[in-house]
Formats: structure tokens, C-alpha cells, sequence
């Protein structure tokens, strides 16, 4: 769970290290003589407020935004997407703030495609500064972009564009029910410590159309997404190894969200929890002992050599959920050495079982992290 991140927080690669260095490296400051950025940590009694929350929060040194979703042709072909923009803020305060090399922000993205009709499976990443135009998030309004990918919002819609050499997407959403607040009294609380939490909201259910290009070939596509928005400073303890976070769409117009904190002596984290949503948008936060995740097998990775549990069998009681989840397709793992250096699996899954005593289907997102190495607190 960057879906950074709270439940989703992220290791960064020895390059951010370095490159945090160059500005004060350029203007001749010593990395000693650097002020030391502080930023506000996520605590309880935080009051949401939208569109604003859409936007950059740079007081909070992590921040994310996640898409996934599931799209079908007019001929039937069926694909999952992700499309994820991170920010970490810089451990200094500019060297010099007048300068266009500045730097303030690092922004990342992964973009990823399961083409299910086709069994195939592709991911690209992104690194930027901030400065240069090359990446951003305004705190101003919901527009963040790497390079050509981007989100923004353009009066009740959001715009979605991510173009790679196989596979592109260009995107219109349109919220069918309101922003869900996850956790509570305004944090999502990950850990027992102060401030080891997030603000984390999720749009669950986004009407989906547009196109989706294969090898520059357009098709028409709809479907529907769920977005997360994360932000925070302080999300994870060192005790704390990865995470399992789920994220399912039942056709009975309810969804569930949920994430297990794994820790290292392989218990699970208190802290981790969930949150149903009823078909009118309303939330019921979800405490770890009312819900139950088990699997019934595993995927070894050929290129991590990490071995993901595979095929997820959820019961919510306080939810009225009992489902199974089965991956489209096993290979949906990420190797992303060239922006978070993180190796995990996110991928699209199909959801059969009961929602309140009756039948139910649905579709589904599900990421886990620390099976390819243990979760790293580097930010």
C-alpha cells in the first residue's frame, strides 16, 4: 500500500540522496550549514475540505495519488490500469530559492497496464525534481504532472493522461459518490506512535471513458476507477515489513477497503484497518479484529525472486462481506529501481462470494509490498 505510504510509503533510491545534495553543491553551501525542512505531521482532528483537499499538501513531507481501474472495449478487451503521482518533500530548505534548480519537491509516477484479454503486463516509471517545469503538483488547484503524465481536474471531471511506447491511456472520470474519509477523527492511523499516520481519502467509485491506445492503436474503452489520495510525514515504524491493501468494487454498488500492516515478527499491526462504503457513499470504519484475510496460494516472481501470496479469500463480518478474490493474472509485479526503488505487486483481480447474505461479483485492485525485501524507512 504508496497503493509511500502510510500504507503505501516508499524507500527512495541512493539517487535521491545525491540529488537532494547538488543544489547546495552548486550555490557552494555545505550540506552542514543547510536548514533542515520540518513538516506537519498528520494528527487527529484534521477537517477535509474539497476540492482543496484534491490538491498539493507540500506541508506534509509524502503525498500520493493513486488511480486504478478496470476498462472494457466495445469488442470486449478488457484491461486494468494504475497511474500513480508521488511528492517527497527535500530534508532541506533550498540553498537558493530565487534559483530555477531549486529544490523543494521530488516527483515520481508509475504507470502501469494489465492487458487481461491479451495476458500481458507492462509498467513505466518517472523521476523529477522540482524545478525546470519537468514536474509538479499545484497547491492551488488539482493538477499534478510528470513530464506527459498527468491528473487534473476540469470542472466536475478529471482528466487522466499517460502515454508509453505500448500501452497509453487518455482518460475523463466523473465521481459518482462523494470522497470517503478513511480512519478516525481525520487520521488514518498506521502505527501507535504520534504522527505515524496519514490524511487518506479515497473518490471509490469513478465512471470511467475514454481511450486506451495498444501499440498506438485507439480503442474506445469505459469503465470505472477509485482513487486514493494519501499525505503525511511520519507513516511507518521500523518495526513494520509491508502491507496487503485491497480495494474492492461489488456490483451490488457498495465498496471495501482495507490494508494489513504486516510486522516483522509476523503478527499484524493493530493500527490496520478499513472502510466500507454503502451504495448511498456513507463510511463505516473497520477495526483490524472485524475482518480476516487468508490465501490459498503463491506466485513466484522469476525476476525479484519474491514469492507473493496469490488467491484471497476476505470476510467482513461488521461488513456483511465473504468473498474471493483471484488475480487476472499472476505477473503484475513492478521492479521500480528507476524511481521509488520499490518491487511490488499491484494488479487487477475479479471478486466472486456473498455481500450481505446475497450473491455478488465485482472487481478489484490489490498491492503488496516487502515480499521482494523488507519495507526501508529512508523517508
Amino acid at each position: 500500500m504508496n497503493k509511500g505510504r502510510d500504507t503505501r510509503s516508499f524507500c527512495l533510491l541512493p539517487l535521491l540522496a545525491m540529488l537532494v545534495q547538488l543544489p547546495l553543491f552548486w550555490s557552494g553551501a555545505s550540506p552542514a550549514s543547510a536548514v533542515e525542512r520540518t513538516y506537519k505531521k498528520a494528527l487527529p482532528g484534521y477537517k477535509y475540505k474539497f476540492p482543496e483537499d484534491h490538491y498539493s499538501h507540500d506541508q506534509f513531507k509524502t503525498e500520493w495519488w493513486y488511480y486504478t481501474g478496470h476498462l472494457v472495449s466495445k469488442d470486449n478487451k478488457r484491461f486494468g490500469y494504475e497511474l500513480t503521482f508521488f511528492r517527497t518533500g527535500a530534508d532541506h530548505e533550498p540553498a537558493n530559492k530565487n534559483s530555477a534548480w531549486k529544490l523543494e519537491n521530488f516527483y515520481l509516477a508509475h504507470f502501469a497496464v494489465t492487458d487481461e484479454s491479451a495476458k500481458k503486463f507492462r509498467f513505466y516509471e518517472k523521476l523529477n525534481r522540482s524545478g525546470l517545469n519537468l514536474a509538479g503538483a499545484r497547491s492551488d488547484a488539482y493538477y499534478v504532472y510528470n513530464e506527459g503524465w498527468s491528473v487534473e481536474k476540469l470542472g466536475d471531471h478529471f482528466l487522466l493522461k499517460a502515454d508509453a511506447p505500448d500501452y497509453s491511456i487518455h482518460l475523463l472520470l466523473d465521481a459518482l459518490k462523494p470522497p470517503v474519509i478513511h480512519g478516525v477523527n481525520g487520521v488514518s492511523q498506521k502505527a501507535s506512535c504520534v504522527g505515524c499516520a496519514s490524511h487518506y481519502y479515497s473518490m471509490t467509485k469513478l465512471k470511467t471513458q475514454g481511450t486506451v491506445f495498444v501499440a498506438d492503436k485507439p480503442l474506445e474503452v469505459t469503465g470505472t476507477t477509485w482513487m486514493d489520495h494519501e499525505f503525511g510525514s511520519n507513516q511507518l515504524s521500523s518495526e513494520q515489513s509491508g502491507w496487503d491493501w485491497f480495494s474492492l468494487q461489488l456490483d451490488d454498488n457498495r465498496e471495501l477497503m482495507l490494508y494489513l500492516l504486516r510486522r516483522t515478527d509476523g503478527s499484524f499491526e493493530p493500527a490496520s484497518s478499513g472502510t466500507i462504503v454503502d451504495a448511498q457513499g456513507n463510511a463505516a470504519h473497520i477495526k483490524l479484529d472485524d475482518f480476516k484475510v487468508t490465501t490459498s496460494g503463491l506466485w513466484h516472481s522469476p525476476k525479484s525472486g519474491a514469492n507473493y501470496p496469490m488467491g484471497w479469500h476476505i470476510v467482513a463480518q461488521s461488513a456483511g462481506v465473504d468473498v474471493n478474490l483471484q488475480a487476472t493474472q499472476q505477473d503484475q509485479e513492478l521492479i521500480t529501481a528507476r524511481s521509488t526503488g520499490v518491487t511490488y505487486w499491484e494488479g487487477s483481480v475479479s471478486i466472486k462470494g456473498t455481500s450481505n447474505g446475497k450473491p455478488v461479483s465485482g472487481q478489484g485492485y490489490v498491492e503488496m509490498t516487502g515480499y521482494g525485501e523488507k519495507f526501508k524507512k529512508n523517508i
